[in-house]
Formats: C-alpha cells, sequence, structure tokens
C-alpha cells in the first residue's frame, strides 16, 4: 500500500480537533549524547518483527476523533505522552492512515515512511535519553481502505466501523507503539453525527453537543492497556447500564440490526456482572474501571477481550444465547489484559486460561468437571491428530490461535491442578494476576510463580504438555491426572464450549 503525507491546506486541513502539544523536554540541560540513534523499527518480537518500535515508551495516549459513518472518513489528532529510553536521533510510530502533521514537543517533525505501518518521525533536535516527549501526530483516511500483508482490522458496518483484531488493530485507527510490551492509559474523544454512538474501553466520562449536528463520546481507561487492546465501534446502538453491587460501571451495547441474534446476545451479555463476581472468587479482584461487552453487527464469527468491554460478533449467538463465551472474554481481563504477553509466543499465558476458565463454569453449573472436559479433550485426539503437533508454549504465529493452543493449553492447566493439589492451585490462579498486575509474562514466569507458590518442580509437566510435539503418553496422561480410560463420555457442557471456538479466528 502507498501511503503519502498530506499536503497542508488539502481537504483535511479542516482538521480542527488538535490539542495543543507540551513543550517537555527532559529537564533543564538535558542534552543527547554524542551518538544518537535511530529507535529500532519493531520492538524485538520474532513472530512480528514490524511490530512496535524501540527508543521510547508511552505513558498515555489522548486521541481527538472525528468519524463520518457514511464515507468511513476518520480525523484525528493523537497526542503521545512517552519517555525516550535512548537517545533518539529518530523514533517510529506504528500507523497506516494519512499524516498531514507531527510535532514533537511542540516542533515540526521530519516525516518519511516505510513498510506498510512504519512512520518514521525525525525531530527538530535529538532527543536525550530519559525526555519526557510529547508527539502531536494529525491525521486522515479511510481505515476500510487500509489493508497490511492481505489483511484487515477495520470492520465496516451498515451504520459505520469497528476496529478490533488481534494481535494488530491499532494502525489502522491510531499512530501507536502498537505490541503489548508498551501498554499506556487512553482517552478517546470520537465526534459522531447526531443518532450514532461512539464506543470505547473504561468510563464514558463526558456526552456533549458539538453544534446542530454532531456529539463527541468521550473515553477513559485509566489502568495500562495494550494498544491491540483499544477499540472503537461507530454505529446505532440500544446501551444499557447498570452497576455491580461493589459500585462498578456496567455498560452494554447492541447494535440496532441485530435481527434475530439480538435476544441471545442480550441474555448472554446481560450477566457480564454475575460472570465478572464469579471470576473475581476464581482469580481476585477486578483489575479495571468499568465492566461490560458490545455487539456491533459485524459478518465476522470471533470474540474479542477488548479491555473491560470485550467485542462479540453476532455469530457467537447463532444458536443460541453463549454464557461460555462471555466467561472466555472476561477471564482474558485478568489473563491477558492485566497480565499481558511478553512477546506473542507466550499467547498460551491468555488462552490456556481464559479456555481453563470455561471449564470452571462447567464444574460450576454442574455441567462436567473440569477434569472430565481435560479427560475427553484427550481422549478425543488419537495420537496421529495434527493437534499434537502444536505447542502450546511457544506455536509459532501461524498456530497463534490454533484450538491446540486454547484446549491442549487447558490441558496444562488441568495437568498442574492434579499435581499440586486444588488448594495450592486455587492459590495460584488468583496470586499470578495480582503478582503481574498491569504488566507483562512470559510462559516462563508462571512456571517459576507456580513452582514458588507450590513448592514443587514443574518443569518436566509442563515441558510435556506445552512443548513436546506429540500426544503425552497414556502413562504420562496418567501421572497428570488426565485420561483415565481410552474413551471418555462427552461432559454436557462440551457442545457450548465448542460453540465458542470461533472466538480464535482472529
Amino acid at each position: 500500500m502507498h501511503r503519502r503525507l498530506i499536503v497542508p491546506g488539502a481537504s483535511v486541513a479542516a482538521l480542527m480537533l488538535a490539542i495543543p502539544a507540551s513543550a517537555a523536554a527532559g529537564g533543564p540541560g538535558a542534552s543527547p549524547g554524542k551518538h544518537s540513534e535511530p529507535g529500532a523499527p519493531g520492538i524485538g518480537d520474532p513472530y512480528y518483527p514490524a511490530s512496535g518500535n524501540g527508543g521510547y515508551d508511552v505513558a498515555h495516549y489522548d486521541l481527538r476523533l472525528k468519524y463520518q459513518p457514511k464515507s468511513d472518513l476518520l480525523e484525528g489528532t493523537a497526542t503521545i505522552l512517552a519517555t525516550t529510553k535512548q537517545d533518539l536521533s529518530r523514533f517510529n510510530l506504528d500507523f497506516g492512515l494519512d499524516v498531514s502533521e507531527v510535532r514533537v514537543n511542540g516542533k515540526k517533525a521530519r516525516v518519511t515512511f516505510s513498510g506498510d505501518q512504519e512512520v518514521e518521525i525525525t525531530p527538530a533536535a535529538p532527543l536525550p535519553k530519559g525526555s519526557e516527549i510529547t508527539v502531536v501526530v494529525k491525521y486522515a483516511g479511510k481505515p476500510s481502505d487500509l489493508e497490511i500483508n492481505g489483511w484487515t482490522a477495520w470492520h465496516r458496518t451498515p451504520d459505520g466501523g469497528v476496529a478490533a483484531q488481534e494481535p494488530d488493530s491499532a494502525v489502522w485507527w491510531f499512530p501507536s507503539n502498537d505490541h503489548p510490551l508498551d501498554k499506556a492509559t487512553y482517552d478517546v474523544s470520537v465526534q459522531v453525527p447526531n443518532g450514532t454512538q461512539a464506543i470505547s474501553n473504561g468510563v464514558l466520562r463526558s456526552t456533549r453537543p458539538v453544534g446542530l449536528d454532531w456529539t463527541r463520546y468521550s473515553w477513559r481507561s485509566d489502568k495500562p492497556q495494550a494498544s491491540y487492546l483499544a477499540t472503537l465501534a461507530v454505529g446505532k446502538f440500544d446501551i444499557t447500564t447498570d452497576k455491580t453491587a461493589g459500585g462498578l460501571p456496567v455498560l452494554n451495547a447492541y447494535s440496532k440490526d441485530l435481527g434475530e441474534h439480538e435476544g441471545a446476545a442480550k441474555a448472554s451479555i446481560e450477566r457480564t456482572g454475575e460472570v465478572a463476581e464469579w471470576l473475581e472468587e476464581v482469580f481476585g479482584p477486578y483489575p479495571f474501571n468499568a465492566l461490560g461487552g458490545y455487539v456491533p453487527n459485524v459478518t465476522s464469527g470471533y470474540a474479542l477481550e477488548t479491555q473491560t468491554r470485550p467485542f462479540y460478533s453476532p455469530k457467537q449467538f447463532a444458536s443460541g444465547s453463549n454464557v461460555s463465551v462471555v466467561v472466555h472474554e472476561l477471564a482474558h481481563q485478568w489473563y491477558g489484559d492485566s497480565v499481558s504477553v511478553d512477546g506473542w509466543k507466550d499467547i498460551w499465558v491468555n488462552e490456556g486460561f481464559a479456555r481453563y476458565s470455561q471449564w470452571l463454569w462447567s464444574e460450576k453449573e454442574g455441567e462436567g468437571t473440569a477434569q472430565e472436559l481435560a479427560d475427553y479433550v484427550y481422549a478425543s485426539h488419537p495420537a496421529d491428530d495434527p493437534f499434537w503437533t502444536v505447542k502450546p508454549g511457544d506455536p509459532g504465529p501461524e498456530n497463534q490461535f490454533d484450538i491446540a493452543v486454547y484446549d491442549r493449553g487447558a490441558l496444562a492447566v488441568q495437568a498442574l491442578r492434579n499435581e499440586v493439589g486444588g488448594k495450592a492451585f486455587f492459590e495460584i490462579l488468583k496470586g499470578w494476576p495480582t503478582e503481574h498486575a498491569y504488566g507483562n509474562a512470559k510462559v516462563s514466569d508462571f512456571v517459576k510463580y507456580a513452582e514458588k507458590v507450590s513448592g514443587k518442580p514443574l518443569a518436566a509437566l509442563f515441558d510435556t504438555w506445552l512443548y513436546e510435539p506429540g500426544k503425552p503418553s497414556a502413562p504420562a496422561a496418567a501421572g497428570a491426572g488426565v485420561s483415565r480410560a481410552a474413551e471418555a463420555e462427552q461432559p454436557k457442557s462440551w457442545k457450548k464450549i465448542a460453540r465458542t471456538n470461533t472466538v480464535h479466528e482472529h
């Protein structure tokens, strides 16, 4: 895709949403070293070399947007507060739309582009290590026109547009350091035509008219959030609001044109508060400032754990209500959102536990214990099934969302439960999100934590279930408390859980 710098004075010069940049400069007398260098164009993730950038760390994104549903035109000003991690002569942002101007600490910067998503910014003067900097990016474009490597994270809907995708979605609607290693807080303020709403993460801080024909919605996420977990949905929604017993605001949104899926969607997502209260018993206090979910009129089939407000495709409810998918996405608020991957190879730390939460919900509902579900999964896949060739602990980018990461990943969690006993196991489940709250972690970090809490060596167990490319032998499975028989009866909850398999089709 060819991108261009917008010529000032062109149609998008009408952008009037700019926020004045503060001139932070890293303290009196600060000056870069003699050998300032460009920040790396990637953060160093081997699965996605172009994702993220080096040389700086973002603290906050302030996004001031205007979106026109009929044309899909998005206009915006992003103000990014960051700190340099090295002496910087140049740095990159990940972004795909057209840029009209960039200022660093109030001064115009030179902008060039490389690849599909690298915006290369050269400030007026090199930036010393440890500087607090303000970057203002003015931009515009039609997200639906943008494809990167042949795919898009932007959903066009009959009445608007939606950004929700994994592992990338930010590059379609705001410039960022687009990798979970660089989490930040967010203010997202969106101007839309009257009669249309804008849904995003966190708490709705205000709704106010702009002129006669527009309304501005302002949202805030006050805890660190990975860029792919930021979401935007513009359209016409039915919105329900409530508060949990602890006073947490709950906001759910449903597209007005969900058709036959509407009832099942509402019957599922309106149980969000109940599910969250139960998950607090399992994983500890809910980590964020808001709760909810939304269902736009999209044609996709997946769901996504967008922070505080998961995204659900209508197809998740094609066969009726589906509370299991709500359990899965809300479990991610602890495992995946608060504690995020260090690199995308650590995806099991997200998905193995979200899947296992569905098994625990089945246990709670009396529809099959986690042990019975583990036995059934093990017995359902013969030794020559490709299922066993995927290594949940490092599946490779091509298998990052393979069903084995979820089901074999959950088997590993059940094997841990059987090895350390219920008391230590649930202590681990609840302690881990506290130990790494709002941070990042590797699979190896979890193994070490489980060993510390349980007092048992666990490396061999996790190697068997997460890394060995083959079906664990019957003795190994029996030793881990899995596969008590060659065949296992299908638990009552299995079909409900299997209906959520399309959550993986990112």
